[in-house]
């Protein structure tokens, strides 16, 4: 459901807020966009999962030019709360966290370069809006992210904090569902990336039931393939899962 209360604010976050000023792309990075936008495509509208497809025409995303937040904003924030909010780049674990419990997320606003087509080490524009935001545009997933948010932000041990961050890799940056009898794609991992999405819809990982026992001390090394994957039934299982991960944490 859309947060209704105001926003707190983000002091934590604040030092890494920035204003995007969208005259300022040129023309080679808006054919940039286009081109990895043309090269995904074709494979999401077959493999990706509904709720991802439903996002990316409902937040108004195109394919021939890098969004402009504030126009994205505003057709997201009515439907869920929640805000692309632009950062200078990494954010801290608790400027990140605050940010999430605040349905604020934060938002590279460069975009990676023509010779990086296929890989950057370096969040942009690109994974954070085309990977993650038109998620959030579903009600059940964005609740499942604000309170992934508000969980961690409460938290304090380092064992407990690298329990959440699988919890997050395995669901919003790599996750898949099951539909209609099969595999889809949701998380901004595989979104975002040909190589990772082809090794997965390829058979190369093993895809087991989602199960929070199994997610949270399971290790991931984020310079390779992933061996497994975890495949959820529907986002209500997310959601229950980061209620559950909150009364054993902490």
């Amino acid at each position: 459901m859309a947060a209704t209360a105001p926003v707190p604010t983000l002091s934590l976050a604040a030092p890494y807020l920035v204003q995007q000023d969208w005259s300022r792309y040129t023309a080679d990075q808006h054919a940039v966009w286009a081109e990895l936008v043309g090269r995904r495509m074709p494979q999401l509208e077959e493999h990706a999962c509904q709720e991802y497809l439903d996002g990316f025409h409902n937040i108004g995303l195109r394919r021939d030019v890098i969004p402009d937040l504030a126009t994205v904003n505003t057709l997201l924030a009515p439907r869920t709360g929640w805000n692309a909010t632009a950062v200078s780049g990494y954010l801290p674990g608790p400027a990140f966290f605050e940010m999430i419990a605040a349905r604020r997320f934060p938002t590279t606003i460069t975009l990676r370069s023509r010779e990086s087509l296929e890989y950057t080490p370096e969040p942009d524009i690109f994974h954070d809006v085309f990977g993650h935001v038109p998620m959030h545009a579903h009600p059940v997933f964005a609740d499942f992210l604000q309170s992934y948010g508000q969980v961690c932000a409460g938290l304090t041990r380092k064992e407990d904090l690298d329990r959440m961050a699988r919890l997050f890799w395995f669901t919003v940056e790599f996750g898949v569902i099951r539909q209609n009898g099969k595999i889809k794609l949701y998380g901004s991992g595989l979104i975002s990336s040909h190589g990772e999405s082809t090794y997965v819809l390829s058979g190369g990982p093993e895809i087991h039931d989602f199960d929070l026992d199994e997610v949270l001390n399971r290790d991931f090394n984020i310079s390779e393939m992933q061996k497994v994957l975890y495949a959820v039934e529907s986002f209500d299982q997310i959601y229950e899962a980061t209620r559950e991960a909150r009364s054993r944490l902490g």
